[in-house]
């Protein structure tokens, strides 16, 4: 299939029940698995803040994997297109590292996380990569630049390649956006 190699046009496979994603120069689709949530956010800034990979014990358990990939963008620049009554949340701070209490948005109907948002990080929700519909978009504008928690990652699974590797938390102590 030539057009998923061209990482400069969109590509959008077969995945989950929605085929209405789309891309625009500065904005793109995320949708749960069934399609009943629908989100637009920015590609680039000043609305897209970060791109980052989780191992932390949250994360494991979270994604039921070994790692969450993720971005942050600005909540003003994050649409809810369709399905917000679709959502439902579910807060804690027991388990969070660093004491805040993290609110995760999921699709009542098919499960999918679409976006969490911590007590610590105001105005801020951080979706997660594997639920944008454009999968071209993963390798370039929202390929992550950090991987955080490395102490955490299982020893059969390496580290990103060409991301910057942080021990513990790298926001916590790095607010700059990308």
């Amino acid at each position: 299939m030539a057009e998923s190699t061209d990482k400069s046009k969109p590509y959008f496979p077969l995945a989950g029940g929605a085929s209405d994603g789309w891309t625009k120069e500065d904005e793109a689709t995320a949708t749960c698995f069934c399609g009943a949530v629908q989100l637009a956010f920015p590609t680039q800034g000043p609305g897209l803040v970060n791109s980052f990979i989780c191992n932390c014990s949250d994360c494991h358990k979270l994604t039921v994997s070994m790692f969450a990939s993720n971005f942050t963008v600005e909540d003003s620049h994050l649409k809810h297109l369709r399905g917000r009554e679709n959502l439902k949340t579910y807060s804690q701070s027991k388990t969070v590292q660093s004491g805040n209490n993290m609110t995760n948005h999921f699709c009542s109907i098919c499960g999918s996380l679409m976006y969490r948002v911590s007590s610590g990080w105001p105005g801020k929700s951080i979706m997660r990569i594997g639920s944008i519909d454009d999968f071209h978009l993963m390798e370039t504008k929202l390929k992550p630049r950090v991987e955080q928690f490395v102490k955490q990652r299982v020893d059969w699974l390496k580290g990103a390649e060409g991301v910057k590797q942080v021990h513990d938390n790298y926001f916590a102590n790095h607010h700059a956006d990308l």
